[in-house]
């Protein structure tokens, strides 16, 4: 080998600034109020950008802020979206969970493991109607969406972007709806159903629609089989499950129906949800559904009683109670989510009598279920009963 290819690569000025703890996020290179300054290391070597950016995109995201403030080329990176790219390309990813609770109208960003936590900057719409609404959300691939109503556009479309850490408004849906379902499946957000607000007055919608976060639009879909509001969604053997609802004359769904992507065609199952204890009789709530290891799990919301779906024999099997209370709002309020290879529940603790209902305060659970275990070992997440209220408005999961 040569002797010269044992010499260090030139040495480069980077930049640093000066912080303590971490910054407002705008990422504008003066919002901050942080000014970075020059310093010169004469022994750092040079990384190649290649390396550079495939070290950097292993860096965990909750720390991403310290990127941030560490010099204007890792900003420019990481507001380009060049790290969440090579993130998908690597297959490195991770979870991260928002949530927004009643008494607090911002959004909060936990990591899988709930130790770190951070506000997202504050929504920017003014309008009453949609700061007071309901509102809905659903992750694709880096963008946070959140669909509600405003006075003067009707149903709006606002996006969170983790690249730049913003807020944008649009793009609006192909039918602009409420009380729809929706899934994610990679890095594309699905949506279908729900209540369509046209200027002929709502009707209950059976059209479907796919937003792709790189070119920030919608696509429609072939339309469903049957017209459903406050329904759910869900992905699982490939295809994006729609499941349960109303139809338009207010008539309980018990049916499901799977999209295929390749085909771009609805297949109807029928008597999905139906079970001999007539679960979605008493059920207000849009059914709570999530998948792990691509099996599909149902929480009972009179009961909180967790069940897995038995695909071969389309009927569903009790696994056991939850230790959250579903059923004080028939559903409402509390999350049921698919935390990579767990399930994620939050609400009102089961140990609290529902005389206490009105008490303030969240609790926050995980377990990894498995179909044929008698018992579910559930692990409680400490530390965030004061941050939250335990009703929560909206709560969905980023994988990125």
């Amino acid at each position: 080998m040569a002797a010269d290819s044992f010499l260090m690569p030139p040495c480069r000025k980077i930049r640093i600034c000066k912080a303590k703890r971490e910054p407002n996020l705008n990422h504008s290179d003066s919002s901050s109020g942080v000014e970075p300054q020059d310093a010169d290391y004469p022994y750092v070597p040079q990384l190649c950008d290649d390396l550079e950016n495939l070290i950097l995109a292993r860096f965990p995201r909750s720390e991403y802020w310290k990127l941030y403030l560490l010099n204007k080329h890792f900003l420019q990176i990481l507001k380009s979206g060049e790290l969440f790219k090579i993130r998908r390309q690597i297959g490195f990813k991770e979870s991260s969970i928002f949530m927004s609770a009643s008494g607090c109208n911002s959004w909060w960003a936990f990591d899988r493991l709930f130790k770190c936590c951070r506000k997202l900057p504050e929504l920017p719409s003014r309008d009453v109607c949609f700061i007071g609404g309901d509102k809905e959300s659903l992750c694709a691939g880096s963008h946070l969406i959140v669909s509600g109503r405003e006075i003067t556009d009707g149903n709006v479309v606002w996006r969170f972007e983790l690249e730049t850490s913003k807020w944008i408004k649009g793009p609006f849906m192909i039918d602009p709806r409420c009380l729809f379902a929706s899934a994610t499946c990679g890095t594309f957000g699905f949506v279908a159903g729900g209540i369509g607000m046209g200027l002929i007055g709502t009707k209950v919608l059976n059209s479907a629609e796919k937003y792709n976060p790189e070119t920030k639009s919608w696509e429609s879909l072939s339309c469903m089989h049957k017209q459903r509001k406050l329904c759910s969604g869900c992905f699982m053997d490939n295809k994006f499950y729609v499941i349960g609802g109303k139809d338009e004359n207010n008539n309980e769904l018990t049916c499901g129906e799977a999209y295929n992507q390749d085909k771009n065609t609805w297949e109807l199952i029928p008597d999905m949800l139906k079970d001999d204890d007539n679960q979605v009789a008493t059920q207000q709530s849009p059914p709570l559904l999530a998948v792990v290891n691509n099996e599909l799990y149902s929480l009972k919301t009179s009961s909180n009683e967790l069940r897995v779906y038995i695909k071969n024999s389309n009927t569903w099997k009790k696994l056991g109670a939850v230790p959250v209370r579903a059923d004080l709002h028939k559903g409402w309020g509390v999350a049921f989510k698919s935390l990579g290879n767990e399930l994620l529940v939050i609400g009102f603790s089961s140990s609290i009598s529902s005389g206490n209902d009105n008490g303030k305060g969240m609790t926050i659970y995980t377990c990894k279920p498995e179909p044929e275990s008698k018992e579910l070992q559930w692990r409680c997440i400490e530390g965030y009963k004061d941050r939250l209220n335990f009703f929560l408005l909206n709560c969905c999961v980023m994988v990125a």
